[in-house]
């Protein structure tokens, strides 16, 4: 079947959810600059977040971009990984409102985690039904920055419980590997 509409509930959905991400910013009462700063914790969390959906669509969409078609399995399969993505919002507004409490950060880095292997299990599924001959395949072989992503959040999760910044900042890291899109699958046919 053709990608085209997975496609587009696809970025309909990441829509949807940064929209939500960013109605839990709640206007502050006062006028002044003083007035901002309870804000931060869910700015930063906010931001953060906002940054890690913007690399899954941008990522999603390449990976769309180097196939031809689609399945059943793979709409499942991509659905699999809107899921972990929908929840997003949830732990990032429970780790924000309780400025970055240990069990909330660690929650946030499960969710980051299963996005991330759900991610990999949609790629995978891709190259199953277009060859490993494809270009994704060709394209994909190897995928050490999945695989450094996934251990260190794998890492950063029960850190989260010894300090909570500690494991903010891996996750900051592994944002920063993915900020510039993988070039691997950005080239054109």
């Amino acid at each position: 079947m053709p990608k085209a509409r997975l496609e587009a509930f696809s970025d309909g959905v990441i829509a949807v959810i940064i929209t939500i991400m960013v109605l839990e910013m709640k206007v502050p009462h006062g006028t002044d600059l003083a007035s901002l700063l309870p804000l931060w914790p869910v700015f930063l969390a906010y931001l953060l977040s906002f940054v890690y959906v913007g690399i899954y669509w941008n990522n999603h969409h390449h990976l769309l971009h180097a196939v031809d078609h689609v399945s059943g399995g793979i709409l499942w399969s991509n659905l699999h990984l809107l899921f972990w993505l929908s929840l997003v919002p949830f732990v990032t507004g429970w780790m924000s409102e309780n400025h970055f409490a240990a069990l909330p950060v660690a929650l946030y880095g499960v969710v980051l985690l299963l996005s991330a292997l759900a991610f990999v299990l949609l790629t995978q599924c891709l190259i199953v039904i277009h060859g490993k001959g494809s270009q994704l395949a060709r394209s994909i072989h190897g995928d050490a920055k999945g695989k450094i992503s996934i251990a260190i959040y794998a890492v950063a999760i029960p850190l989260a419980f010894v300090r909570s910044w500690i494991a903010l900042g891996l996750y900051a890291i592994v944002a920063t590997l993915w900020f510039v899109p993988d070039r691997r699958i950005e080239k054109p046919r």
